[in-house]
């Protein structure tokens, strides 16, 4: 899309996208008003420079700002001339009228196949995340859904099957019921064998009626088991892939139990994708606090500057759950909780947290800042773990199983439900100071959350007034994650009166009173990143790599020496032995204070 104002920006650039692409349209834009450039383009805009081109894209229509080659780096008087001559650009409703004049114009369409469509994830979330997309009209004009899988199932009992997981939750209106009607409409199924290209072909053919001769464009989303990954890409890509447009394939975790392993997934995928094909989903990274991270630093001149080992004690990274394995616990015995949440979820929102100023917004300038936190980090040693596994507690009455009672489960397992680790970042902005995870099942409560433990005030003055428990004068930064999303900042007070007395009080940013508009689930944001090609919150195969390094030989250390894991019951805090970790570093954990 071309948006022309004045000058050069017009005619000549309009003409040339229209030649040169012939599956969009030019729509061009005029209004009196002006306003600012950055808060339209301010997803795609970095410190290069920029020129206002037309992108050909078959998902959603956005105005871009995209890197032009025509523009050399680092020259911002050229980009500040650019961004000049925008100065025509409709108030957001209209934009919004316009924007879908371009998209009802598309001669584009997105298949989009959920590949294990009747697995739970498939209905609990990919389904539901995909409804949610349509009813906010973030879908392509032009999509068709496929569910395939080995049960034999037809187009209605599909429908039947997502219908009862689709809410209209983000946003309740009342044409909740036409919008859910017309969205499984187009919602289709094939059955056919994950290692069949005859299968796999069959449902090429099904897609291309549905395509109907426009420029298609093919998502496929796994949702198997990692074992058959292989085979169902090979088939995909063989036998369903797009012959014109783009195709891509999103891959659920885990990416292999250790460094070979996901060496060798990665190599075989890469047989038949390329790497900007391969979309290697941490649904955490698609949760709206986690996003926020680099917006609360890099955003706010009061943060950037404490972000460092000059101010910062510690930083925590607390997984919990208040259940236990309960169905899953022989994909979970194959993998533990070291596997399945601290090196793929904790670290991913440590490498987010510790990553220097990127160059831009841009998918790799960021991923490769990533990738540098994950190269500066010490190999985690033995001694600086702690596993726990969970034990059959009665409490109030009610009697819950221990991990090894789970019939899936075997009765001699030493996998770990819990797990808590010191981390070292060695580099300049965070030499020696330690980024401590806890993650683990069937716990207390149900949350995740960063907190970042600042340093004493030198010299303070009011000491006296905490007593003998100096960790209360200290400032507090929580993230919490979920549940009830919020920021919030501990400070110290004087509590109203005439005597001296100080208080922690809270600087509170609770997301559900200040916004009220609910939170999009973390797969609707990642879904719809994949589908217009948006890599950001996506892992790279270098990632992947260096996340791998980091874990691998205290895992084959554990398995290898067969190191027993430190029993809790069911609904504690967790195994007394992470207490003594943190205490080793001088930190004690955030989340048991009285005043968390």
């Amino acid at each position: 899309m071309v948006i022309s104002s004045a000058a050069n920006c017009a005619s000549s650039s309009a003409a040339a996208a229209a030649t040169s692409h012939s599956n969009s349209s030019s729509v061009v834009l005029r209004h009196h008003k002006k306003i600012s450039v950055s808060s339209i383009f301010s997803r795609k805009v970095g410190p290069r420079d920029i020129s206002l081109i037309s992108k050909p894209s078959p998902s959603r229509s956005v105005i871009s700002c995209v890197v032009s080659p025509l523009a050399p780096a680092g020259n911002e008087t050229t980009a500040k001339k650019l961004k000049d001559k925008v100065t025509s650009v409709p108030p957001p409703e209209e934009l919004k009228e316009a924007v879908m004049c371009f998209k009802n114009k598309s001669n584009s369409t997105v298949s989009i196949t959920v590949v294990g469509a009747s697995g739970d994830l498939a209905k609990k979330k990919i389904f539901p995340a995909l409804f949610a997309l349509y009813y906010e009209d973030c879908l392509p004009e032009h999509f068709t859904i496929y569910g395939y899988a080995r049960s034999k199932m037809t187009d209605e009992e599909l429908r039947n099957m997502v219908s009862k997981t689709l809410t209209c939750r983000i946003d309740k209106r009342e044409n909740c019921g036409e919008k859910m009607e017309q969205f499984l409409k187009r919602c289709f199924y094939h059955s056919g064998l994950y290692d069949s290209e005859e299968n796999f072909s069959e449902l090429d053919r099904k897609l291309k009626e549905h395509e109907g001769g426009k420029l298609s464009n093919r998502l496929f989303y796994l949702s198997i088991p990692p074992n058959i990954f292989v085979d169902a890409v090979r088939c995909a890509s063989v036998s369903a892939s797009s012959a014109h447009g783009w195709t891509r394939v999103i891959v659920e975790k885990p990416f292999g139990r250790d460094s070979e392993s996901s060496a060798v997934l990665t190599r075989s995928l890469k047989q038949y994708l390329k790497e900007d094909q391969i979309f290697r989903i941490d649904h955490y990274l698609g949760k709206e606090l986690v996003e926020n991270l680099s917006v609360l630093r890099f955003s706010n001149l009061i943060f950037e500057p404490l972000w460092s080992r000059q101010y910062i004690r510690n930083v925590q990274f607390l997984f919990s759950e208040d259940f236990g394995t309960e169905g899953r616990g022989g994909y979970f015995d194959h993998y533990g909780i070291i596997r399945d949440i601290m090196q793929n979820h904790l670290l991913q929102i440590l490498a987010l947290f510790a990553m220097e100023t990127p160059v831009s917004l841009d998918a790799e300038d960021i991923r490769n800042e990533k990738v540098k936190v994950l190269r500066s980090m010490r190999p985690l040693q033995l001694d600086n773990v702690v596993i726990g596994q969970y034990k059959g507690h009665t409490k109030g009455g009610v009697t819950y199983p221990g991990y090894t009672d789970d019939k899936t489960v075997p009765k001699d397992s030493l996998t770990p439900t819990f797990a808590a680790a010191a981390l070292f970042i060695d580099n300049a902005r965070w030499d020696g100071v330690p980024f401590l995870m806890k993650a683990g099942k069937a716990l207390h409560t149900k949350s995740a959350e960063i907190r970042v433990q600042f340093r004493h005030v030198p010299g303070n003055l009011y000491n006296k007034n905490f007593g003998s428990d100096l960790d209360r004068a200290t400032n507090e930064l929580v993230i919490r994650v979920q549940p009830d999303e919020a920021i919030y900042l501990k400070i110290n007070n004087k509590v109203p009166g005439l005597g001296m007395r100080l208080d922690r009080s809270n600087l509170n940013l609770l997301y559900s009173t200040r916004y009220s508009k609910e939170i999009p689930d973390a797969y609707e944001r990642l879904l719809l990143d994949a589908i217009e090609g948006e890599r950001r919150l996506f892992i790279r195969s270098d990632e992947l790599d260096a996340a791998w390094s980091l874990f691998t030989p205290v895992l084959k250390e554990l398995e290898g020496k067969k190191i027993v894991p430190e029993y809790y019951p069911y609904g504690s805090r967790g195994p007394i032995g992470a207490h003594y970790l943190a205490a080793r570093y001088n930190v004690k954990w955030g989340d048991l204070g009285v005043d968390q």
